[in-house]
């Protein structure tokens, strides 16, 4: 996408504000300039409202799923055969689904936070950007004949439920228990999932659950297609969180609630390395969106300050000011430039090349999101003063996406357990390495 108009510093990233790029090809720009009109009038026109409101109508669902947008939440590439055996063979550009790769995803992502905000668009997709790919992954042919049809359609809609009161980031300790029934043929599911975006509106879970003795950790665990809206012995209730209210966040309850045996993801037992590998998509849908919602709150900022005027002058004529603006677009612009090099990174991998290469990066690359959206949303609300502080008026922008900080520091793996995790991944990588090229050596020795 181009233009002819004068754009607020900092309020596009640079490749849609007529800078040469050497990473995006006309494939992402004719799906960028589709996919930016259908979402401002599905979703952005009214997001703030709908997030101040705190849900979003039932009929936008409908419309963002008859637009053929839901795929575009999943991670690339997409399983083609698939699609097309549901008839779906082109995404809005008119993109072939074969062509989608990890750069339209973060245009993707990257529009659907383009109001600045987490909840509206999360509402849409949070479920079926991480709920469903373990189905397609490692579901058997029953299995994803049972579910993906409807949720890849918008029939229907699904979450993915591993956090629980007691255990967040800390995975491996999951408590929800899923025993065998005396006949064999169900697992009984009992326990509680907390923080559960999107499972209000949801008809099924892909849940962690313990299929191992109670202690067996990580080993112990498995995924189960988990049945949630009005299912007997499940109960679920809103909770409402500081910021993406609109995503409805949700607690679960779950006393002997029946489900089939066949509705197992893969092997027992193995759910965590399943979980592991959904863990990399997450964390970088995140960190695209929380790289757009401070872009919103700079830009915002900026164009506040370029009009406002204080002791006589404007505001930008204040060098304290600039200097805000300036710490604050460097480092946006530095993760955006970031973003752009990992995605492009994953065009060129393979998939399972990827996971392993760049787990530990994708980490580091979110927890660098959070820091850099907290920044600039303290800026924004310290340019906009007191009226960054009120929930209405100019500054209600800022002060929406100031209470969002957390929303992106915590969930998907908190900031500090992303960080420790980046470096063990890192040293575990040149470890091995390093003992690969020593036995190589060993070989080359007479």
């Amino acid at each position: 996408m181009t233009t002819t108009n004068a754009q607020i510093p900092f309020s596009e990233p640079p490749w849609l504000n007529n800078l040469p790029t050497p990473i995006f090809k006309a494939t992402h720009k004719r799906f960028q300039a589709a996919i930016r009109p259908l979402l401002q009038k599905i979703l952005h026109d009214n997001a703030i409202e709908w997030e101040t409101a705190e849900t979003i109508p039932a009929h936008v669902f409908d419309e963002f799923a008859a637009a053929g947008l839901l795929p575009c939440a999943l991670p690339a590439p997409l399983d083609v055969n698939l699609l097309k055996s549901l008839g779906i063979t082109h995404l809005p550009g008119p993109t072939p689904v074969e062509e989608f790769d990890a750069l339209h995803g973060v245009i993707f992502s990257d529009e659907m936070s383009r109001s600045g905000l987490a909840g509206p668009g999360g509402s849409l997709t949070t479920g079926i950007a991480f709920g469903v790919p373990p189905i397609i992954k490692f579901g058997s042919d029953e299995v994803k004949q049972k579910f993906l049809p409807d949720f890849l359609t918008g029939k229907k809609r699904a979450c993915i439920a591993i956090t629980e009161p007691d255990a967040g980031s800390d995975v491996a300790n999951i408590t929800t228990t899923a025993e065998k029934s005396a006949d064999g043929k169900y697992y009984i599911v009992n326990g509680t999932k907390k923080w559960i975006t999107n499972a209000i509106w949801s008809h099924h879970a892909t849940m962690a659950v313990r299929t191992g003795a109670p202690g067996s950790g990580a080993a112990g665990i498995s995924l189960l297609i988990v049945p949630l809206l009005g299912h007997p012995g499940v109960t679920m209730r809103r909770l409402k969180v500081s910021g993406q209210i609109s995503a409805g966040t949700t607690y679960i309850s779950l006393e002997d609630v029946r489900v089939p045996v066949s509705d197992l993801l893969g092997k027992e037992g193995a759910g965590m390395s399943y979980i592991m590998t959904n863990f990399n998509h997450e964390r970088l849908a995140i960190a695209v969106g929380a790289t757009r919602s401070a872009r919103v709150a700079l830009s915002s900022a900026f164009e506040y300050v370029l009009a406002r005027e204080a002791f006589g002058k404007a505001l930008i004529e204040q060098p304290v000011v600039r200097h805000r603006l300036a710490k604050a677009g460097a480092l946006l612009e530095s993760q955006w430039a970031w973003i752009e090099q990992f995605a492009f990174q994953l065009t060129q991998m393979e998939r399972d090349v990827a996971e392993r290469e760049l787990g530990g990066m994708t980490a580091l690359l979110k927890a660098q999101a959070g820091m850099v959206l907290k920044e600039c949303a303290d800026t924004a609300v310290l340019l906009f003063g007191g009226n960054g502080y009120t929930r209405s008026g100019r500054g209600h922008i800022a002060e929406m996406i100031w209470r969002e900080v957390p929303g992106v520091r915590i969930p998907g793996g908190s900031e500090d357990v992303m960080l420790d995790l980046a470096i063990r991944q890192l040293v575990k990588l040149y470890k091995g390495k390093t003992k690969q090229l020593q036995k190589s050596a060993g070989r080359g020795k007479l």
